[in-house]
């Protein structure tokens, strides 16, 4: 078999691995959007460098965009294969894509705007919002811990790693001329104490392990100490600048990681008495969906469930639906919390509050989770003095903050930890994806010094044989 990295290769986002079968039989692992590589970001989601419609299988890990987002694309180029992944990851994924479709729709408005003006011709949507919802009968749920047949001689396992409700590493148990080899597929790793979610599992030995590195040069700082963090930045926004403190959050995980928080500082009588919103239809239904799997959940929570039938609800909390009511935020002189998508501040409503708070030094902008260093909240978190929103160019005087405890990808630890449960030198090739190149390179000498034999950081469309 041969293997393809086409996505999320030297760099974070856009996940797509490919897999080509002795017998022909292609199945691509993850189908991922590129996320704020700036000016290159559309360009890289519309060349596959393949032929989805070669494409036999596709096997999601998680529903995360950057590892779904391109999925009605991929349909739409000709794929019409299963989608195999968990129940959880099938229900976020129905509401992630239709909201991406949404905002394919709205960007290419905006964009063609200025195409118009500048007379140039009209772009199309990378997909529409029927395109996301004529893949949905494509989608066949595997739940964790069972061996499954997916093909003559594949075999696929979905275990467990704690990253968002239903994220899954990926086995294939792969049988060809009479030789059976694993290949694994860590998609995002989690973290091991998670707030919310049950620790990565162990897996069955690999031959072959694609890794992803997002952290993988870094230490998170401690996770009790989030619920304070919080706290300092309300109390210093919010109750002593009278300010509005806008938290970037990606509507699945983060945005339910902060509502757990604020509800613990409430529990604990810690709360200030301020309104707090939740900007994003998005994040109200995927809140619903993660409340729906506690099953997912680890002892600590499950415990709280006990007592606290809502471990995400707090007095003071308040979700906006429509857009008119987001609007009206921007008008509001009271401190206020505002939580809202997306979490790199590049895209949805939460830039638009961004834009309309960040000239006030009374204002905070606390970055509570992975940024690309293009995006808008990889420059802010980078200490830019100023940055263009919407073509605009805005100087910096909000409060910037950010906390790192907050992250659902594993640090180095974590990584290591989850690899743990292999015979280092019993894995033939291992290969870190999903992580910047300056940061994989320590990576891979990280695990070569843990005693694996061959670590190979592929570039975009780098092929290899593996048997």
């Amino acid at each position: 078999m041969k293997i393809a990295f086409h996505g999320a290769a030297r760099t974070v986002t856009g996940s797509k691995h490919l897999l080509t079968l002795k017998n022909g039989k292609k199945i691509l692992l993850d189908s991922g959007l590129f996320q704020g590589m700036g000016k290159e970001t559309d360009v890289l989601n519309r060349e596959w460098g393949f032929d989805p419609s070669e494409v036999d299988i596709l096997v999601l890990s998680h529903a995360h965009i950057d590892h779904s987002g391109l999925i009605p694309k991929l349909v739409k180029d000709g794929f019409n294969g299963p989608i195999y992944c968990t129940p959880a990851t099938k229900s976020l994924a129905f509401i992630l894509l239709e909201d991406s479709a949404e905002i394919q729709e709205d960007d290419v408005k905006y964009i063609n705007k200025k195409r118009a003006a500048a007379g140039q011709p009209y772009l199309k949507p990378l997909y529409t919002l029927d395109d996301a919802k004529a893949c949905f009968d494509q989608f066949k749920e595997v739940d964790y811990g069972h061996w499954t047949s997916i093909a003559e001689g594949v075999d696929l396992l979905f275990t467990d790693v704690g990253h968002i409700i239903g994220s899954a590493a990926v086995h294939l148990r792969i049988k060809e001329n009479g030789k059976t080899e694993q290949l694994t597929f860590s998609g995002d790793v989690g973290r091991y104490r998670d707030i919310i979610l049950r620790s990565p599992e162990v897996f069955p030995q690999a031959d072959y392990i694609i890794l992803e590195s997002t952290y993988g040069n870094s230490l998170h700082e401690l996770q009790t100490t989030t619920p304070d963090q919080l706290l300092e930045y309300i109390e210093k926004v919010c109750v002593k600048n009278r300010g509005k403190l806008i938290i970037p959050a990606f509507s699945v995980g983060r945005t339910q990681e902060i509502l757990y928080s604020l509800n613990q500082l409430e529990v604990e009588r810690r709360l200030p008495e301020l309104d707090y919103f939740v900007d994003s239809p998005l994040s109200m239904e995927a809140t619903q969906v993660v409340e729906s799997y506690p099953q997912y959940f680890n002892a600590r929570i499950q415990k709280l469930l006990k007592t606290d039938n809502d471990p995400f609800r707090f007095n003071g909390l308040k979700y906006i639906k429509t857009v008119e009511e987001s609007k009206l935020l921007n008008f509001r002189n009271e401190p206020c919390v505002i939580i809202s998508a997306s979490g790199m501040a590049d895209a949805g409503r939460v830039k638009h509050h961004i834009s309309n708070s960040i000239e006030n030094s009374r204002n905070g902008i606390l970055l509570v989770g992975y940024c690309e260093p293009n995006s808008l909240g990889g420059r802010l978190m980078a200490g830019k003095k100023e940055v263009s929103i919407f073509g605009v160019s805005h100087e910096v005087h909000a409060l910037v903050g950010s906390i790192r405890s907050m992250s659902a990808h594993g640090d180095y630890e974590d990584l290591c930890q989850w690899l743990a449960c292999q015979d280092a030198k019993a894995v033939k090739k291992l290969f870190i994806v999903h992580g910047e190149y300056d940061v994989q390179i320590q990576f891979k000498q990280r695990l070569v010094n843990k005693g694996f034999l061959d670590v190979e950081i592929p570039e975009r469309h780098y092929e290899e044989g593996l048997s």
